[in-house]
């Protein structure tokens, strides 16, 4: 199973380069299937959409609305990522509490031990006991442990102070921690709503469409993938790329192809399925780069550089909102989880809107 696997994400692979390697080449938009007399509907059946343009308008919907679903699921995979990092700094603030509250309560002991010294002495200070003593020598000796007791005093009264106010300190920032996690776990539930939500809408939208219309659908839907690319390629963009990847890019692009055709679902990073920035991260991972795990993430940490000078390895962030990325493997091709229904392909970079490139190993 696993070398049938391989053997066809390799096949994909190579067909896929092979078609988007010419920086000349343009891209043959599919014949459109026959037109279909309409289907008769039932009254208060939602009527099929038309074809051509009123299709074209269900796609350009449908995109605009897995997008919105992408977007939230950037929302949803940054509040699950902080709300993480907030339950484990709340546990160690926890265990510092615990610390500190054992070092109060040992601190307690020996200044009780201290007092129960005193009191054992006749409860006379100190110094009124040295009074009494007529060996100089033992006078002596008593001064000494009277300085080196009033000395371990004062820094028993620091340390319990200082540590008493660590406690309190750990104790507000475990309150606002809390806080902040409370309000990541909300963000997560309303990017979760709104994921369902548009990804519902737009199989709504997809479900009221005839087998027929569904394929047409799918060929407006490459159509304009492939003339973007076409156009992309067309600017000669390849040109001027001469990069080789780095090894831990080599290593990256690797693991993103290893990849192919497990399906997209939204929040996932591996190993079964992945989303868009699930696949880049993990793929950096497995190359030993830790990077954000977010595609708006991604754009605002990682080093951004010029278009004409990336290689593969490199991520390729999409749209204006940086709701989309895939991973650059050379010859003007990327390896994406496109969205929802779909699984992880090769794609043309400039199949979509770029909003520039980023460099994990920079």
């Amino acid at each position: 199973m696993n070398r049938r696997r391989c053997a066809t994400a390799a096949i994909t692979l190579v067909c896929a380069l092979t078609l988007l390697t010419s920086p000349g080449q343009a891209f043959a938009a599919p014949e459109p299937a026959p037109t279909t007399p309409a289907s008769v509907t039932m009254p208060g059946a939602p009527a099929p959409p038309a074809p051509n343009r009123s299709l074209e308008e269900v796609r350009l919907e449908i995109d605009a609305l897995y997008r919105k679903a992408a977007s939230a699921t950037d929302a949803y995979n940054l509040a699950e990522e902080q709300t993480q990092k907030q339950s484990a700094e709340i546990v160690k603030l926890a265990q510092e509490m615990a610390k500190g509250q054992a070092r109060i309560e040992e601190l307690k002991n020996r200044a009780g031990a201290a007092a129960r010294a005193q009191y054992r002495g006749g409860g006379l200070p100190p110094e009124a006991q040295l009074a009494l003593v007529d060996d100089p020598q033992l006078f002596l000796d008593g001064v000494g442990r009277i300085q080196q007791g009033h000395k371990a005093t004062k820094d028993l009264i620091t340390e319990l102070t200082r540590t008493q106010a660590d406690l309190a300190n750990y104790t507000e920032d475990a309150s606002t921690q809390w806080e902040r996690l409370e309000a990541n776990r909300a963000k997560k539930e309303k990017a979760k709503k709104e994921i369902k939500e548009k990804i519902a809408a737009a199989k709504k939208l997809e479900d009221r469409l005839e087998k027929e219309e569904l394929a047409r659908l799918r060929q407006l839907e490459q159509q304009a993938q492939y003339q973007a690319q076409a156009a992309w390629l067309g600017s000669g963009i390849l040109k001027g790329l001469s990069g080789t990847a780095s090894e831990q890019g080599r290593q990256a692009v690797q693991f993103a192809t290893q990849q192919l055709g497990k399906p997209y679902v939204w929040g996932a990073e591996g190993p079964d399925s992945y989303d868009c920035s699930g696949l880049t991260s993990q793929a950096w991972a497995a190359a030993g780069r830790g990077i954000p795990r977010t595609s708006q993430e991604q754009w605002r940490l990682l080093a951004r550089i010029d278009i004409k000078d990336m290689r593969p390895g490199d991520l390729i962030i999409y749209h204006s909102d940086a709701s989309h990325v895939g991973m650059y493997i050379g010859n003007g091709a990327i390896i994406h989880a496109p969205r929802p229904g779909r699984n992880v392909t090769v794609a043309g970079a400039g199949s979509m809107s770029i909003l520039g490139v980023v460099r994990p190993d920079k």
